[in-house]
């Protein structure tokens, strides 16, 4: 319904709602992918199966101006090279395995995922 929208929705009907399933793993969306994080303590994610943030928070409390910011975090995401679930799908149907999932990702939890 927005550009950019990953879930398969699935409306009731009587119309009063819907469910939306985002399958990231089955059907991966690496390549399209739009969306960051940011955690409360400055971390910025690029990918919900991330195991490390790019520290935001210096520069968040360092007088920077919003162009200042903007041009980092486009630097983080011109550089980003997220694509666990993309991996993973290609693995899994070449018959390789699954990839090792990093035991220091972070937890969806922690990053509002």
């Amino acid at each position: 319904n927005y550009p950019g929208e990953v879930a398969d929705r699935w409306a009731y009907r009587d119309g009063s709602g819907e469910v939306g399933v985002i399958a990231s793993v089955t059907e991966p969306f690496c390549d399209d992918c739009s969306r960051a994080r940011l955690t409360a303590d400055g971390q910025l994610y690029t990918c919900l199966f991330a195991s490390i943030g790019h520290d935001l928070r210096a520069a968040l409390r360092g007088g920077n101006t919003d162009a200042d910011l903007a041009k980092q975090i486009g630097a983080i995401w011109q550089k980003r090279d997220d694509r666990y679930s993309e991996l993973r799908t290609r693995a899994t149907k070449d018959g390789l395995g699954l990839p090792v999932i990093d035991p220091q990702r972070v937890e969806m939890s922690r990053i509002g995922g």
